[in-house]
């Protein structure tokens, strides 16, 4: 306890109520030493400022650290609907109440399910050091309860999605998960995160797939409009190995997912959609980071978002070419719809090439409704207001239709109804 003291003292005392539970929880720990250790980077970088330029547009004073508590055990709430629908449809589900697993489920030939207390990266660097500099990953590496890791067996192909279940009813959660495809595998693995009313939640999750592995990985995000939602996603891709990944925030105050890709061997390839909708005052912070280490690699981006109200997007993305990596092709593209003349949306696309025989590609849009298209539907007798929900609705469709057919629909209808909402600003 006496290092958490110290821990304690140093930081100030508007986070005193913060890190005296962070302490609380710490202590209690099978690897407290470690989480010390984490803590202490935690205070080391500090909490970001706007001066920072990767959390210059982030609403950083509206975020009082010692507002939340972390929590010493789960608090139990019902499912909702939508978690029970999805739930059915998986062929696996784990849950996750306030970073803590609280099921690991039925699980089949091939899959395997089990909770680590101690802290680790999958990507064979120390998990501190891996993530120095990122101060929500550190934290989340000293205050995870422990980390849910899926595997699946080399050649096991998982015929229904495995549903990882997040929900957060206290006021500080760091759930953080793993998942290791073996050599030759296949699964569909959806990341579901709902609940967190004047919450922090902190996700973590890594991703190693192997050579010749295949995995599709949805995370779904409807938290609380009073959410403050930082996440980190990385997939480390061997040899010809596949990922393709969607992406969706809909909730929270301030929603920012940085969502990683190294391309470790040859052959490799990503596909990453990310997909918001702002309303209010939401900020949406999109960061992506494709990363091709090895040569003939592939990547594709495709974000696409709207902010309507007084709501705000920033989407800022990095294609990152090493010297070696030839033959390697990576394309970049980010759409915004500004559907109302207060909502705010800024793009920043970035290139970093060290190897000469690439093909590479970027491009970057932000505009309103097009006025063409809206005429034309008008024409044909359709109302104003239906005309730009059904082009809102044909904006996103192209995100939704690279989910699996398990899933498609109960997505959709989820996203109408959240996109029903607007009426009152199409009107």
């Amino acid at each position: 306890m006496l290092g958490c003291a110290r821990y304690t003292a140093m930081v100030p005392k508007t986070m005193k109520l913060f890190a005296d539970s962070a302490s609380s929880f710490i202590v209690n720990q099978p690897d407290a030493m470690e989480r010390r250790r984490a803590w202490s980077a935690f205070e080391s970088v500090g909490l970001p400022t706007t001066a920072d330029e990767v959390w210059r547009y982030a609403p950083l004073r509206d975020l009082d650290l010692d507002s939340y508590r972390v929590p010493d055990a789960p608090a139990t709430a019902p499912d909702t609907h939508f978690a029970t629908m999805l739930a059915s449809r998986a062929g696996l589900v784990v849950r996750v109440v306030d970073g803590f697993c609280v099921s690991t489920g039925a699980p089949f030939d091939g899959v395997e399910v089990e909770l680590i207390e101690t802290i680790g990266s999958i990507s064979g660097v120390d998990f501190i050091d891996h993530y120095a500099g990122d101060t929500f990953a550190v934290l989340n590496g000293a205050l995870s309860p422990s980390t849910t890791v899926i595997r699946v067996a080399p050649g096991v192909v998982v015929d229904r999605p495995i549903v990882v279940v997040n929900s957060s009813n206290c006021s500080a959660s760091f759930p953080r998960t793993q998942i290791v495809m073996g050599r030759g595998s296949s699964a569909t693995v959806v990341e579901y995160f709902e609940g967190g009313d004047q919450a922090l939640v902190v996700p973590l999750s890594e991703y190693a797939i192997g050579d010749a592995a295949s995995l599709q990985l949805i995370t779904y995000q409807r938290l609380s409009p009073s959410a403050w939602h930082v996440a980190r996603t990385t997939g480390f891709l061997g040899r010809d190995a596949r990922m393709r990944q969607a992406v969706i925030g809909f909730g929270g105050h301030y929603n920012r997912s940085r969502n990683d890709a190294e391309m470790l061997g040859s052959g490799a390839e990503n596909e990453l959609r990310t997909t918001f909708l702002g309303s209010g005052d939401q900020v949406h912070d999109f960061r992506t980071h494709q990363f091709h280490k090895a040569a003939r690699t592939r990547s594709t981006l495709l974000s696409k978002g709207a902010v309507a109200d007084q709501s705000r997007s920033v989407y800022t993305g990095l294609i990152e070419i090493e010297k070696g990596a030839k033959r390697t092709d990576a394309r970049q593209t980010n759409h915004n719809l500004l559907l109302s003349p207060a909502a705010h949306a800024d793009s920043v696309p970035n290139l970093d090439i060290r190897e000469n025989d690439v093909v590479c590609a970027h491009a970057s849009s932000v505009g309103p409704l097009d006025e063409m298209q809206r005429w034309y539907l008008e024409s044909r007798g359709v109302t104003r207001n239906d005309a730009e929900r059904l082009m809102i609705q044909g904006f996103f469709y192209e995100m939704l239709t690279s989910l699996p057919t398990e899933l498609a629909g109960l997505v959709e209808s989820d996203v109408t109804s959240v996109l029903s909402t607007l009426e009152r600003v199409l009107s």
